[in-house]
């Protein structure tokens, strides 16, 4: 679950990463994420945004752990977490709905926060994988864009 301190974990070779990631926020695929063991995401009290068209998906979360999300237009939805902070759905470190699982957990990649240069403390099992997570680069010219990135906070426009 956490890698460790000074433990690296290997996160690819950016510029595949990068194409992946655009591609998942563009709705065009999910995420691609070597998770591993991890399940840090699944762990760190956060709301599960669910929107109306994921019928798949809505239907094997029971409705008590599902509430209207706030500022969203009728029929989106969060989940939220339990007493520790876990997903509902992970149970025994595995995902129960992994293969129906929610369009935000698909395109989830922490690996965008190490690419952004950006970690919150306020998550520390997730702040550790980001920090944990190193790419590699297929030439200089990848490398200087992964600098560019980390320079200005946004991923360059596709």
């Amino acid at each position: 679950m956490d890698p460790g301190v000074g433990v690296s974990v290997p996160a690819g070779e950016f510029g595949a990463w990068l194409d992946g990631m655009q591609a998942a926020l563009s709705g065009e695929a999910d995420s691609d994420v070597p998770c591993g063991t991890c399940t840090a995401c699944c762990r760190s009290s956060q709301f599960v945004h669910i929107e109306p068209d994921e019928t798949e998906t809505l239907a094997l979360i029971p409705a008590e752990l599902l509430f209207p999300a706030p500022g969203q237009p009728p029929g989106h939805l969060v989940m939220g977490y339990d007493q520790d902070g876990c997903c509902p759905m992970l149970v025994d470190d595995a995902c129960t709905i992994y293969a129906s699982r929610p369009r935000t957990c698909r395109v989830y990649d922490c690996r965008l926060f190490a690419a952004l240069g950006r970690v919150n403390d306020d998550t520390p099992m997730i702040a550790a994988r980001i920090r944990a997570w190193e790419f590699e680069y297929a030439d200089e010219d990848t490398r200087l864009l992964a600098d560019e990135i980390r320079t200005t906070g946004r991923l360059p426009d596709r």
